[in-house]
Formats: structure tokens, sequence, C-alpha cells
């Protein structure tokens, strides 16, 4: 695990839920984590482009049921980094004595 970073491109409640979805899973349609988020297209695409400008988040548009689509993944960067702020934020919360667990 990354060591206890807080991340302020991903802190923001929209990117920290988006990178939350995509840690699940490599790939991650963008139409399922706009439902999944509860945001509109534009909304998704500004918080998608700060998270992949930050190197935290590829982008793939393929084919898909004669459609084109958009996927979304985490890059290792990402994934160490929100792994980081994750546990920075656990970190934090000790601090104020809120229990979480894992």
């Amino acid at each position: 695990m990354s060591a206890p970073v807080f991340d302020g491109v991903i802190h923001a409640p929209g990117r920290l839920q988006i990178c939350a979805m995509l840690s699940a899973a490599d790939e991650v349609e963008f139409g399922v984590v706009r439902d999944g988020i509860g945001v509109s297209d534009s909304v998704l695409s500004k918080h998608v482009k700060q998270l992949e400008e930050a190197g935290y988040v590829k982008v793939r548009k393929a084919a898909f049921a004669g459609r084109q689509r958009t996927w979304l993944g985490l890059t290792a960067n990402g994934r160490a980094a929100f792994a980081g702020h994750v546990a920075e934020l656990t970190r934090l919360a000790g601090l104020a004595g809120v229990s979480v667990s894992a």
C-alpha cells in the first residue's frame, strides 16, 4: 500500500467516487460510472479530464454493441495515489477518534 498522502486532485467528492469505482475493476464503462455517482455526462467528463491530466485515469474508446463506448480505468499511478489518499483519510479519521474498519 502507498504511504498516506492527502491528494487534492482525488479528494473532491466526485473524483473520490470515480476513483473508488475504478479501483474495483480494470475498466468501467463511462455510463456505468456516470450512473453510479449520479452526475451528468459533462460533469463526469470534467472530473475525468482532471484525473487524466494528473496521470491517474486512462481513457479508452472502442466500439461495443455497434456503438462507440468510452472505458475508464485507473493507471498504476492512479491506484497508488488513491490507496495513499484512502490511507491518509483513515489516519485522519483515527486522529479524530472515528472508528474506520477495512
